[in-house]
């Protein structure tokens, strides 16, 4: 596969402008680092309370719903801050990332990872509307999975970087 000369053209200006400067590229990747611990921490520690509410008593359930409610908004702002930087990341390096097989296996793993928060927040609106007989069970598949996924797109990212 071949980078369309369009893309390369069009992001140009922008690649030259961020392999020139040394503080673009700290502050860029730091954003996108910044962004993976904020969405990606937090997930990793959401989905360990979970996997722990699953055994434990009514309270400590209805309190880990809570906190799951609540801290979507900022595993999703850090998603945010992670793919806007990524974008400006692709752009400065068109040519290598759009025809890198680790490239397209990380942005699958993204997509993946949006469809499991997706089903998961499917899964705490199941069990919010039936506390008492609601299928933690679900819950505690898309918490396995969230972690799963989050390891694989750190390592893709790492593989992308040492390629």
């Amino acid at each position: 596969m071949q980078t369309p000369t369009t893309l390369v053209e069009l992001f140009e200006p922008w690649a030259d402008v961020y392999g020139n400067s040394s503080v673009l590229p700290t502050i860029i990747v730091f954003g996108h680092l910044a962004g993976l611990m904020i969405g990606g921490g937090l997930a990793i520690t959401l989905d360990r309370a979970t996997l722990r509410a699953v055994g434990g008593s009514h309270g400590e359930r209805q309190r880990q719903l809570g906190e799951l409610r609540s801290g979507h908004r900022w595993v999703l702002a850090g998603l945010a801050l992670s793919a806007a930087t990524g974008v400006l990341l692709l752009t400065a390096d068109v040519e290598t990332y759009f025809v890198s097989a680790i490239f397209w296996t990380k942005i699958g793993l993204i997509v993946a990872l949006l469809a499991n928060g997706y089903a998961m927040t499917r899964s705490e609106a199941r069990v919010q509307a039936s506390p008492d007989t609601g299928d933690w069970s679900q819950l505690r598949a898309r918490a396995v999975t969230s972690l799963a996924l989050w390891f694989a797109i750190a390592l893709a990212g790492v593989a992308l970087v040492n390629t």
